[in-house]
């Protein structure tokens, strides 16, 4: 009977420690940033960001197995730096934030490829249209703030097509590429 009780604790032990540590998205101290940028007719870029967005990410900090991420993004937030441009960004030409205020990604799968690199793939939904998409990510670091608090940082980069969300390419095939900053705070 001592040895069950023993290896039913020293395996519930093991089951605590191997569960993946919660993370919040710090967009409160602007420690996380959703950029883009796309040809602007072929002679140059035209970048900007969503302002407004939250989310979650879980990991054990040894293996990606179990990881989950998963993240809001408030459409109407879009900041190109140009009021116009972005009331026209906003209109039902593109994101038509009226009827898809939100895009959304959960990740299905993150593949660890060494050396801090990860393929972390996963579920987009943008104008009311989800693509399975693959983003390019690294591990940055993690470790204690001097707040008492435990933060680890990711990024990463992957690319979209407009048409592929059902929005019109004015000019021509549209891409946008999607650069993501993102440090947790774990809960």
């Amino acid at each position: 009977m001592k040895k069950l009780i023993l290896t039913a604790a020293i395996l519930g032990a093991l089951s605590t420690t191997a569960s993946a540590a919660e993370y919040v998205i710090d967009t409160k101290g602007a420690h996380a940033f959703i950029n883009f940028k796309t040809s602007h007719l072929g002679v140059s870029w035209l970048t900007g960001r969503f302002n407004t967005f939250e989310g979650s990410f879980n990991y054990d900090g040894k293996s990606y197995d179990n990881a989950k991420i998963e993240v809001n993004i408030d459409t109407t937030s879009i900041d190109s730096n140009h009021a116009e441009r972005d009331k026209h960004l906003r209109s039902d030409d593109f994101l038509n934030v009226g009827k898809f205020p939100t895009a959304k990604f959960v990740s299905s799968k993150i593949i660890d490829k060494g050396n801090g690199k990860l393929e972390v793939q996963g579920a987009f939904t943008l104008h009311g249209t989800t693509k399975n998409i693959v983003i390019d990510a690294q591990k940055i670091g993690e470790g204690k703030d001097p707040w008492g608090g435990y933060r680890a940082g990711f990024s990463g980069t992957t690319e979209i097509r407009l048409a592929d969300y059902g929005m019109k390419e004015v000019l021509g095939p549209t891409t946008v590429m999607l650069d993501l900053h993102v440090e947790g705070i774990r809960k």
